[in-house]
Parts: C-alpha cells; sequence; structure tokens
C-alpha cells in the first residue's frame, strides 16, 4: 500500500515499489516551501528523508520535480536494500522522450540520467538511438501516420496479453470486422490526405486468407499514394507466395517477420504452430520480393538461457534483415505466460540483453527506437536494431511520438498532436464485437479529434 500527502505522487512511488517487486507499505510526505522539496517516507518499519532543491517556474514544473525527486528518494532506498536496476529510478515509457527534452531546454541529457542513477550502457545507446534518429527528425515535415490493426491470428502465443485470439474462434466476425474498416476509413477520407506512413499490424494480418487480404490492401490503397507501407507479415506458417504478391501489388514496401526465437521447443512452448526450419524458409521467399524485412526476437521465453538466446540472435543475423528489434519478455496481466512466471531472474535477462547489443553492433545494426514496459523481466527494454538508412519511420514516430497517428481497428489508439507536448487520444474499443457494433460513436469521435476548431 503506498499513501502519500499529494496523490498524483502515488501511482509514481507504485512504479518505483514494481520494480523491485517490493511488499512493504510506503507512507511518503512531501514538505515543499521556497524550492525545497523535503521528502519524509516510512517503508515498513524504517523512516528516512531526502532533500532536494530546484525553484519551479509553475505547477506543471513543480509536479515535474516533485515527482522526480520522489522517486529517486524512494529508488535510492530500495536499491540499497534490492540492488541497483539498469534504468535506475526512471520508470517512463520513453527515456528518449526525456533525453530530448532535456537538449531542447539546451542541456545535455547525461548528466540528469546519471543522478537518476541509469546505468553508463543505457546512457550510451540512448546516445546511439538519437544519434540514428536524426536524420528522421530532420526529414520530419508533418503528415500523418495510419495505423490498421488486425487482432486476428493462428493461434494465442502464451506471453500475450493483446485481444487477439486464435482465428478459428473468432473468424465469424471477420467480413463484418472488414466492413467497419472500411467505414472507418472512409469516415476519415477528410483529414487522410497527406499520409507519411502506413502501418498494418495485429495479430497477424496474414492470418487473412488471400481473398479477405486483397480486401483490406484494396481500401487502404487509396490512401497510401508513397512514402513507407508496412505489413507485420508475422508467423510463417501464414505464409503463402500469393500472400507476398499480393503486398507486391499494392505497394507495400516493408514486411516483418517474427520469429521470437530460433529453437522449436521454445515455439512449441509459447504456443507457436511453426518451426524455425519455417522461419528461415520465409525468409528464402521474402527474398524474391523488394521488401525491406523486420525480424523480431525476445529475450526471456520460456525456460531459454542466455546460451540459447545467443543462438537465435545469431540465426537472425544470418537472415541479413534490415531491422531486428530485441524485446524483453513482458510479463502482464493476461498473458499465459504471467500466471507461471511472476519475475524472471535479472541476471539472465541482463545477459540476454547485454549479447543483443554486443551481436548486434558488431554485425552494422545501429540502435535506433526504445521503448519500455511495466512488468518486464529485469527491468530491461525493447529495443529496434537497424541497417544504415534502412530505419522503419513509423517505429520512430508512433514510439516519439512526433506525428499524428490515426489508429483504426479495434483496440487501436490514435494521437493528435497540438504542440507544446501536448497529445489527446483517443481508443477504440479492445473487443471485436463491440468495435463493430460502435463504429458510428467511433467514426463521429475521431472526427471530433482530428478535424479540431
Amino acid at each position: 500500500m503506498i499513501v502519500s500527502n499529494y496523490e498524483f505522487l502515488q501511482n509514481e512511488l507504485y512504479d518505483v515499489v514494481r520494480l523491485f517487486g517490493a511488499l512493504e507499505n510506503v507512507n511518503h510526505t512531501l514538505e515543499y516551501e521556497n524550492g525545497v522539496y523535503r521528502n519524509l517516507f516510512s517503508v515498513g518499519e524504517e523512516r528516512f528523508s531526502s532533500t532536494d532543491s530546484f525553484l519551479p517556474a509553475n505547477e506543471l514544473e513543480f509536479k515535474r520535480y516533485a515527482k522526480r525527486f520522489s522517486k529517486l528518494a524512494l529508488y535510492r532506498f530500495f536499491s540499497a536494500k534490492y540492488g541497483k536496476m539498469p534504468w535506475g529510478a526512471l520508470t517512463g515509457i520513453r527515456p528518449t522522450k526525456l533525453a530530448y527534452a532535456e537538449l531542447a531546454a539546451g542541456r545535455a541529457f547525461e548528466p540528469l540520467f546519471e543522478q537518476m542513477d541509469v546505468s553508463k550502457d543505457n546512457i550510451r545507446i540512448i546516445s546511439e538511438v538519437l544519434g540514428t534518429q536524426k536524420p528522421i527528425y530532420e526529414a520530419n515535415k508533418g503528415g500523418l501516420d495510419l495505423f490498421v490493426g488486425i487482432p486476428f491470428c493462428p493461434s494465442k502465443c502464451a506471453y500475450c496479453s493483446f485481444i487477439t485470439a486464435d482465428i478459428r474462434y473468432t473468424e465469424k466476425y471477420l467480413d463484418n470486422y472488414l466492413t467497419a474498416l472500411e467505414r472507418e476509413l472512409d469516415g476519415a477520407k477528410d483529414f487522410l490526405k497527406n499520409v507519411k506512413s502506413v502501418y498494418v499490424g495485429g495479430g497477424t494480418p496474414l492470418v487473412l486468407n488471400e481473398e479477405r487480404l486483397e480486401r483490406l490492401l484494396s481500401m487502404i490503397e487509396k490512401y497510401h499514394l508513397e512514402g513507407e507501407y508496412t505489413v507485420e507479415a508475422g508467423r510463417p506458417d501464414v505464409f503463402t507466395e500469393k500472400k507476398l504478391d499480393l503486398l507486391e501489388k499494392y505497394g507495400v514496401t516493408r514486411i516483418c517477420i517474427n520469429a521470437q526465437s530460433f529453437h522449436d521447443s521454445t515455439l512449441e512452448a509459447i504456443g507457436r504452430k511453426h518451426t524455425a526450419k519455417q522461419v528461415l524458409e520465409a525468409f528464402e521467399l521474402a527474398k524474391k520480393y523488394p521488401f525491406s524485412v523486420n525480424l523480431d526476437l525476445i529475450a526471456g521465453l520460456a525456460d531459454e538461457t542466455a546460451e540459447e538466446f545467443a543462438y537465435s540472435l545469431e540465426q537472425a543475423v544470418s537472415c541479413n534483415p534490415d531491422n531486428i528489434t530485441v524485446h524483453t519478455l513482458c510479463l502482464k496481466k493476461g498473458a499465459k505466460l504471467k500466471e507461471q512466471t511472476q519475475r524472471l531472474e535479472g541476471g539472465v535477462i541482463g545477459d540476454m540483453i547485454a549479447k543483443s547489443r554486443e551481436v548486434l553492433s558488431d554485425a552494422g545494426y545501429a540502435p535506433y527506437y526504445l521503448y519500455r514496459q511495466k512488468l518486464m523481466a529485469g527491468n530491461w527494454e525493447n529495443v529496434g536494431w537497424t541497417k544504415e538508412g534502412k530505419a522503419c519511420v513509423y517505429n520512430v514516430d508512433v514510439m516519439e511520438e512526433i506525428t499524428d497517428n490515426l489508429a483504426v481497428g479495434a483496440n487501436a489508439i490514435s494521437k493528435k498532436l497540438f504542440g507544446e507536448g501536448r497529445i489527446e487520444r483517443y481508443a477504440s474499443p479492445k473487443d471485436i464485437p463491440s468495435y463493430i457494433g460502435k463504429i458510428d460513436e467511433i467514426i463521429r469521435k475521431k472526427r471530433e479529434l482530428f478535424i479540431s476548431i
């Protein structure tokens, strides 16, 4: 239980407690006067305090520094007791945004990250990400990114907490879902005139049969005039040459092959219906086409060792994709693995992440986007790695929140940027029947968001 005399601090302090899996009750009092922040804590039977100084210019800045100082004080207490975390007292999803904010204020970001006890390796990778993103930021001339969600899969993975479900149980909704998607896109035509990039994700979009896939691609075609166009081809057991022919026909420029692991025992354990050999065969098939290819791996799956994960890294590099994203297993509520494993040992995950940085750097890849999630094994992160000039623009846009994003489909979250850090969001219903049934309301609310007065 966490109690603070400032309600807006309670969730912030809870995030710190969650980092360590701590069970102690936390009582907190913030005393503030003339730029002096005094944080007083009782954690179980222990008492401590911390004093920091900063004179805020306004209420927003007061809250920002109140959060920073209180979290840091509690982090220092728990880290002395349980050991340091790789990202220190930073609990946010996007540490890069914090770095950009410091740079925008005319300050180097490194001193703040050092103050928050972020490891030197993680400070270095943030610097590398910012460097790789620079050409994308410099070329950013506005526009809008379009995300199209297809929440259907050939099976439900054990680590997945998304709304996606086995298509055997959801196929009955598919045609009505595609009709709702088409209506939603048509309802957005007034502001779908400067589409910067398109991303069709899931789920597993290629689980659609060829007729339905062409129906989907044809409804998107009128809005994709040029630029990046990505489709999560997903799992190799849904690849066919005819489906890839359709992707090429409709102007897709990039596909994602979500290998996750190159060990058959792991794939079976997480509920996949394909083998590692089929992943390699999918890459061979993709070579016939002009697509850039992304590949995904997950560190911490099933009972994999650091050595087994290193083998998957080697296999991934041998496939020669343009991007390789290394995810850390996230044990979210709703995922089957969450029921089996509450928290993986951070040391093993740390070895996996360190190996990925070494192998991918040596292979000529550079980190180009990074984000974190709550309940990640070992409190690590997800990092996208790219060959020079091959970064997925959509991934940078959505992670750094630098472009408007119209997201259509069930559980899709649209974002509209209004300047000075203000972002407004609209989330569509999570489940498929509700999305279909509420499509008129969804269209109306998104028009209100994007055609603002």
